[in-house]
């Protein structure tokens, strides 16, 4: 098997023409403010995705967009692939989700991918016809080098064992990638990367984990293993590519699109800020004429619009595979996250009592704010990354 590390970016880096790109980002809002909206309040009123969303996602493309056209995708560069995510977080966190994940989980398979592997699964991926789910994530555990599921090989077979939690779309996707370890190694080493079909395994058990405080609709999964049975044709690359498949592959550039569904919700959050500011009037005066109001709504302005600007550095980062891609992944997220805290809060007042009742938009944006603090890692992880590339000046780790 072939464990190149080029980035797919690189292979496609042609970016669509000024007049086909805004009318691309036209098509995108206007699905997010009409259809989008529609499935909104379906979705918080049931808890569910309905299949319908996931269908009308796929019908217009907007699962492959980031993939290269080899794949069958559209093959827009990340940078500009980002400002579609960018509009499409301003709509329900779980329709977000469908498309930051299906967008990104290719780049973790792709390059470590065999012929019949990248046929089979990686291209249906990006064309909507099979669901993978990133499988990373353990309760007992961080989200690196630490993982503790195992795997023991045994012939051509590879016998499964160890707990995930938190993963997304986890109940109802056709395959968990997910990463182990063989039994015995510690670290980077001995790291595996598996397709494992969800698909009834011996020995594999689902847990529907999907009550959560915000992104309603989306499932989420605690996944069980004792003794499951996994060929070894279902590994990535090789034995030692698992947190290969997974860091580089996927978490590098999904939380620079994490950072920017940040941005886009935060610009959704300031779009209902203002909005209520200029029809809300407390005695006879508008809260937009206020001081305190401007102030609220300028700070949340410059917050949003310095966040941006670091995203956008990080993408330009990634894509051309620059030494301080990964330092300015995680400092992306870092910077936005925070903006998205404040510029919520804000939002949030500006609103006063009315924003904590459930019939305003606001009181969703504000709860699906809050995923992103933990989601492709925590703050605190991201600090760690970015403090000891300052402190070593090696930015390139």
């Amino acid at each position: 098997m072939t464990s190149t590390h080029l980035a797919p970016e690189r292979e496609v880096a042609a970016p669509l023409g000024d007049e086909e790109f805004l009318a691309l980002k036209h098509d995108v809002d206007a699905w997010v403010r009409g259809a989008g909206e529609d499935f909104a309040e379906q979705i918080e009123s049931t808890g569910v995705v309905p299949p319908e969303l996931f269908q009308e996602l796929k019908a217009h493309g907007f699962l492959g967009l980031a993939a290269p056209k080899r794949l069958g995708g559209r093959g827009i560069p990340f940078s500009q692939y980002l400002e579609l995510m960018e509009i499409f977080s301003r709509s329900h966190a779980s329709i977000r989700m469908l498309v930051h994940v299906i967008n990104g989980t290719w780049r973790a398979m792709d390059d470590f991918a065999t012929d019949a592997q990248r046929d089979q699964i990686v291209k249906p991926s990006v064309a909507g016809d099979v669901l993978v789910a990133f499988t990373l994530t353990e309760a007992t555990a961080g989200t690196g080098a630490d993982i503790r599921t195992t795997v023991r090989r045994e012939g051509d077979t590879y016998y499964l064992n160890g707990e995930k939690h938190l993963i997304t779309f986890g109940v109802n996707c056709d395959y968990w990638l997910l990463a182990a370890r063989l039994e015995g190694t510690r670290g980077h080493e001995g790291t595996v990367a598996l397709l494992v079909p969800n698909s009834g395994l011996p020995g594999a058990e689902v847990v529907d984990d999907s009550a959560t405080m915000g992104v309603r609709g989306t499932d989420h999964a605690i996944l069980r293993f004792t003794e499951v049975p996994v060929p070894v044709a279902n590994r990535l690359g090789e034995e030692g590519d698992g947190l290969a498949v997974a860091l580089g592959g996927f978490l590098l550039p999904s939380r620079i699109s994490v950072a920017m569904s940040c941005v886009g919700l935060a610009e959704r959050a300031q779009e209902l800020a203002i909005d209520y500011a200029t029809r809300r009037e407390t005695f006879g005066k508008k809260l937009a004429d206020r001081q305190a109001i401007q102030f609220y709504l300028a700070e949340n302005y410059a917050d949003i619009a310095a966040a941006k600007a670091l995203v956008l550095q990080a993408a330009k980062a990634f894509e051309t595979g620059a030494p301080d891609a990964a330092v300015l992944s995680s400092a992306s997220k870092m910077i936005a996250v925070d903006m998205l805290s404040r510029v919520t809060d804000k939002a949030l007042q500006v609103h006063g009592g009315q924003g904590y009742w459930k019939r305003n938009a606001i009181e969703r944006v504000y709860r699906d704010a809050r995923a992103q603090r933990f989601e492709e890692g925590t703050n605190e992880i991201q600090k760690l990354i970015v403090g000891r590339a300052v402190i070593t000046g090696d930015v390139s780790n």
